[in-house]
C-alpha cells in the first residue's frame, strides 16, 4: 500500500505521539511508499509563522531521515482540487484528497469528514 500523510498525521509521527493509532503506526512502518505533499509543508510553514504551532525542523530533512517521499502539487492535482465537491473547505485538505486520488493513494488522516470523498482513506 502507498501512502499520503495529512498534516496532523505527519507531525504525529515526527513527535512519536501516542495520538497516531497503533494501526497508522504499523501501516506507515510497513508501507512500499509514504509520500509528504509539499501543500504539508506549506500548511506547516504558514501555521507556525502564525503562532498556531511551533515547528523546528526542517521538513525536506525529515522526509529523508524517515525515508518519505515528497509530493510536489501538480496542475492535475490543482485542476482535480477546484473540481472537487465542498464537502470539506479546508483547502489544505482539499489538496491532499486530490493527490491521493491523482496518485492513487490511500490518505491517512483523522479527518473524517474525508470520506465524503471518493478517495481510500487510513484513520490516524
Amino acid at each position: 500500500m502507498n501512502l499520503l500523510l495529512d498534516t496532523h498525521t505527519f507531525l504525529w509521527w515526527l513527535a512519536a505521539s501516542k495520538r497516531l493509532s497503533i494501526a497508522a503506526r504499523r501501516a506507515i512502518t510497513e508501507a512500499a511508499l509514504v509520500h509528504v505533499s509539499a501543500v504539508t509543508a506549506w500548511e506547516i510553514a504558514i501555521k507556525t509563522a502564525l503562532g498556531k504551532l511551533e515547528f523546528s525542523h526542517d521538513v525536506e530533512q525529515q522526509l529523508t531521515l524517515n525515508s518519505f517521499r515528497p509530493l510536489p502539487i501538480t496542475i492535475a492535482h490543482a485542476r482535480d482540487a477546484g473540481r472537487l465537491p465542498f464537502h470539506h473547505k479546508d483547502l489544505f485538505d482539499r489538496m491532499l484528497i486530490a493527490q491521493a486520488r491523482c496518485e492513487s493513494l490511500t490518505l491517512v488522516t483523522v479527518d473524517t469528514r474525508i470520506r465524503a470523498y471518493d478517495v481510500p482513506i487510513m484513520l490516524a
